[in-house]
């Protein structure tokens, strides 16, 4: 295999991850706002503060981390961007 097709595939699984955290903390939580209401978090019941600041928090560290870990990716396979000075 070469090293663009190893590359390619460990992105591919980066990506996939990504996406899998994106769609739960997107979607799924809400399906169970219902019965997580139930619990509190600063005096909020738990889905108001998840659709109010918590997925909000979880796309912004889940952004950097896809970031961060693609670029140890393309430094790994040799396509980083990253200039010497």
């Amino acid at each position: 295999m070469s090293n663009k097709a190893k590359h390619w595939e460990k992105t591919k699984g980066q990506m996939i991850i990504t996406m899998i955290l994106w769609f739960f903390f997107g979607y799924v939580i809400f399906m169970f706002g219902e019965n997580i209401n139930s619990a509190s978090f600063l005096g909020y019941p738990l889905a108001y503060y998840m659709c109010a600041q918590g997925s909000i928090i979880a796309f912004v560290v889940i952004l950097f981390w896809s970031a961060g870990r693609q670029e140890k990716i393309d430094e790994e396979f040799g396509f980083t961007e990253k200039e010497d000075d």
